[in-house]
C-alpha cells in the first residue's frame, strides 16, 4: 500500500510492505522523502518516527540542495571526464573497428566508428567506466572479506541516481553505482566497505556504525568526501 502524508512543508511518500523495520530515505535531487514501513504499522506510529527525525531530513534535503552538480556531457573533442579523480581532456578518434578507449596521460581517447551518434559515444564510455569500476572492486572485495569473515556472492556494477551502493544481505550480493570509478579510489573502498559491513548489520544502528569504526576508523571522512563531491547531471523522473 502506498500514501502519502504532510507535515508542515514537507511531503513524505510512504509504502506498506513485508519488512521487518522502518527505513527512512532522503532522495536527490531535491529531498524526496520516502518512508518504507511493516505492513502492521499505523500511520499514527510512522507520523510520530518521522517527527523524531526531522531534523535529520531538513539537514539532508539541504545538503542536496547545496551539492554541486556536473554539467551534462556531450562527448566533444577537449571536454572534461574523470577516472579515479583525475580530470582527463576527450580526444575523439574515428576508425572502422570495434569501439575502444584508451588513456594517454592526460588525455581519454575514445575510438568509435566513422558517424557514430552522441549516445554510441555515451555507450562506450559508460560500458568502459562499468569495466573500470568492476577490475578495481573486486580484489577490494577479496581483501575485505577476509578482514570481515563474509562472502560476497554476487557484485552488480550499473548506473544508480539514488545511490553509490546497496546491499542485499539474503542473497549476499552488493551493488556499485557506476559514477563511482569518477571519484578518488578511497571513495570506492568506503562504499565496499560500507555495504560489506551490511552482511553483519542490515540496518544502519549503532551496531552498524561500531562496526564500520573497527573496520574503517575514517569512514566518516571517507563518507563526507565522496558527498561533497559534484555529483551526475541527471533528467530525474519518479
Amino acid at each position: 500500500m502506498s500514501t502519502q502524508m504532510q507535515l508542515g512543508d514537507i511531503a513524505i511518500d510512504v509504502v506498506l510492505k513485508d519488512i521487518k523495520n522502518i527505513h527512512l530515505s532522503v532522495y536527490p535531487p531535491n529531498g524526496r522523502v520516502h518512508v518504507a514501513a511493516p505492513e502492521r504499522m499505523s500511520l499514527e506510529t510512522i507520523r510520530a518516527f518521522v517527527v523524531m527525525k526531522l531534523g535529520w531530513i531538513k539537514k539532508q534535503q539541504r545538503k542536496l540542495q547545496e551539492q554541486e552538480r556536473e554539467t551534462p556531457r556531450d562527448f566533444l573533442e577537449r571536454e572534461s571526464h574523470y577516472l579515479w579523480g583525475q580530470r582527463y581532456l576527450l580526444t575523439i578518434a574515428e576508425a572502422d573497428r570495434p569501439p575502444s578507449i584508451e588513456l594517454d596521460h592526460n588525455r581519454l581517447v575514445l575510438t568509435v566508428r566513422p558517424g557514430a551518434s552522441t549516445s554510441q559515444r555515451e555507450a562506450v564510455v559508460e560500458a568502459w567506466y562499468r569495466v573500470q569500476l568492476r577490475q578495481a572492486a573486486m580484489p577490494l572485495i577479496a581483501t575485505w572479506e577476509q578482514r570481515m569473515g563474509v562472502t560476497v556472492e554476487r557484485l552488480f556494477v550499473q548506473r544508480m541516481k539514488t545511490k553509490w551502493g546497496s546491499c542485499s544481505p539474503a542473497s549476499r550480493s552488493i551493488r556499485l553505482n557506476t559514477e563511482l570509478a569518477k571519484k578518488p579510489p578511497q571513495c570506492l573502498e568506503y562504499i565496499i566497505v560500507h555495504e560489506m559491513v551490511h552482511l553483519l548489520e542490515p540496518t544502519h544502528n549503532k551496531r552498524f556504525a561500531s562496526l564500520m569504526d573497527d573496520f574503517m576508523p575514517h569512514w566518516q571522512f571517507h563518507r563526507d568526501q565522496l558527498n561533497a563531491l559534484p555529483v551526475r547531471h541527471e533528467e530525474w523522473a519518479y
